[in-house]
């Protein structure tokens, strides 16, 4: 089966963002999706693509960028929407925030919103998916070519616990610690056709493959196939959808910054006649194990023979490594704050901070709500002052 690739004109990005819906009193969940997005009917439904759409429970609202060509154009078009949003939201007694998972809500609460292939999942799927009250960050980085997509896929796979530790935020399910620094990354990855994406060899084996599952009836359309990292041949790009849940603003740039700085790389390296590292499906494996459980105090494994390192070294380093890159693409500002994440905690680290130092569950979400709108990172002693 042919799968036709809409090549892109550079390194070019889109950014979709699951916000949460909360009531601005209970700090719970609410499933209002519908009334909101009604509110703004010509940001959800204007366009092929809608600036704010549905996402599969109505406990959430995903705002989505247009094509950008730098991270700071796709951050000042975040803000743009998320304005509007909030307006909506705040008329409506709702506060809006961004982590991986909610605190204190219950996912036998949630509510599937109107949609059909929504329908259809939940049938198919069940307890899977109904248990889906999850939020994440996904990143599109244009390609240039079909035949580019699969190898970078391979090499961006050994980025996995990179991409998951400097944005885990859901430690807690349903009012209990996980244990985790990303219970999301479980509870999304029990899916069949989530987790690592299949090591392929090129374009053709990934066409072939394809068909294969299709014709399993594993799935109905490509678009089911939910991999941490995959190509999207629609939209002549390469999705980084291992993100969890991203409380500010400043780090979906990170993290849109990180994405388009080592596609870029990549991509430069194939031009160069480089072949690209193919990580071991194992080592994947484990490594995204060892970011869901610890975060960036995880030991990763670094070669195929088992050698290992400490992810926040092995962090420092990339971001090193990445400065030139990030310079020509103008997002060097947006990748420094990685090191900020590494002095002053992951988002799973700051809410349990907040729970070390007394505060409840409810104190956590309150973070959560004010560094979304104050777009910074929050202490439990300044949630605690605004709570007086």
């Amino acid at each position: 089966m042919a799968i036709d690739f809409n090549p892109s004109s550079g390194a070019t990005l889109g950014i979709e963002w699951e916000l949460q819906l909360i009531d601005a009193e209970t700090r719970h969940l609410r499933q209002d999706a519908r009334e909101v997005l009604a509110a703004l009917p010509s940001l959800s439904e204007g366009g092929e693509i809608p600036k704010i759409r549905h996402e599969l429970m109505e406990s959430t609202v995903e705002i989505v960028t247009g094509i950008n060509h730098t991270v700071g154009e796709a951050q000042r078009d975040l803000a743009a929407t998320l304005d509007a949003l909030r307006a909506a939201a705040d008329a409506r007694g709702l506060a809006l925030a961004c982590t991986g998972t909610h605190p204190i809500s219950d996912w036998r609460d949630a509510v599937t919103a109107p949609i059909q292939r929504y329908a259809d999942l939940i049938e198919q799927m069940q307890w899977l998916a109904r248990r889906i009250q999850t939020f994440g960050v996904h990143v599109h980085v244009g390609v240039s070519d079909a035949a580019k997509a699969i190898p970078i896929v391979n090499a961006l796979s050994a980025y996995l616990p990179h991409f998951l530790a400097l944005t885990a935020s859901s430690p807690y399910w349903s009012s209990g610690d996980t244990g985790l620094a990303s219970c999301r990354s479980v509870v999304f990855g029990q899916l069949p056709t989530a987790g690592p994406p299949h090591s392929l060899g090129d374009w053709a084996e990934f066409e072939d493959y394809m068909d294969t599952l299709l014709r399993a009836g594993t799935i109905r359309s490509i678009k089911e196939v939910w991999w941490d990292i995959r190509p999207h041949p629609d939209f002549g790009t390469v999705e980084i959808r291992m993100f969890d849940g991203i409380p500010t603003l400043r780090e979906v740039g990170m993290a849109a910054a990180l994405c388009q700085s080592l596609v870029t790389l990549f991509d430069q390296q194939l031009d160069r006649g480089y072949t690209l590292p193919r990580p071991a499906a194992w080592v994947v494996r484990d490594n995204k194990w060892r970011a869901t459980r610890y975060g960036l105090d995880a030991i990763v494994i670094t070669d195929d023979t088992g050698n290992t390192a400490p992810l926040r070294d092995d962090l420092y380093e990339l971001i090193r490594e990445l400065e030139p890159v990030a310079d020509r693409l103008g997002c060097a500002d947006e990748l420094k704050v990685a090191d900020e994440v590494l002095e002053h905690g992951a988002p799973y680290e700051r809410q349990r901070a907040i729970r070390a130092q007394g505060g409840t569950l409810e104190d956590v979400v309150d973070a959560a709500v004010t560094e979304l709108a104050e777009d910074k990172f929050v202490t439990f002693g300044e949630v605690a002052h605004a709570g007086n």
